[in-house]
């Protein structure tokens, strides 16, 4: 389904909720958790998002949107994506 168990997921292609690739050092606003504006982080666990008002840390696998299998996030205007 997304590959969670494999090394794919260190290739894997982040999509926000209007289907904008996200990268690396992206800000995002965050749609759950009430963690507001977020930072994109890759990690040497996989990727996680950083909310800049909290400093608390979310997975991005706690991010997926089931009806379409995107980042419930989305992508800050003005953000190369």
């Amino acid at each position: 389904m997304f590959g969670l168990f494999s090394s794919e997921k260190k290739n894997l292609t982040l999509l926000d909720l209007d289907g904008r690739t996200l990268n690396d050092g992206d800000s995002v606003e965050s749609l759950r958790y009430n963690l507001g504006e977020c930072v994109l982080q890759r990690t040497e666990d996989g990727w996680e998002y950083q909310s800049l008002s909290t400093g608390e840390k979310v997975s991005w696998l706690r991010m997926i949107d089931a009806s379409t299998e995107r980042q419930k996030v989305r992508l800050k205007k003005g953000e190369a994506g």
